[in-house]
């Protein structure tokens, strides 16, 4: 990304992207749960991510041992 020139005003969406730089997908979503209350969604994003560890994990020597939980 360039600096801004004297000469070339740096816009707000500019300014926004620049700072959005340093924040990770977890802390953005984290963010978003605190600031619009939607914390029912975080139930739903740790079975989702669970889920996606064990069709991982069931394709590896870890196999066997996934299979005796159910």
């Amino acid at each position: 990304m360039s600096e801004p020139t004297p000469d070339k005003p740096v816009s707000e969406f500019e300014k926004a992207a620049a700072a959005a730089q340093e924040e990770s997908l977890i802390g953005e979503f984290w963010a978003f749960l605190a600031q619009n209350k939607k914390w029912w969604l975080l139930p739903i994003m740790i079975v989702m991510l669970l889920l996606g560890a064990l069709i991982l994990l069931s394709s590896t020597a870890a196999a066997p041992f996934i299979y005796t939980l159910f």
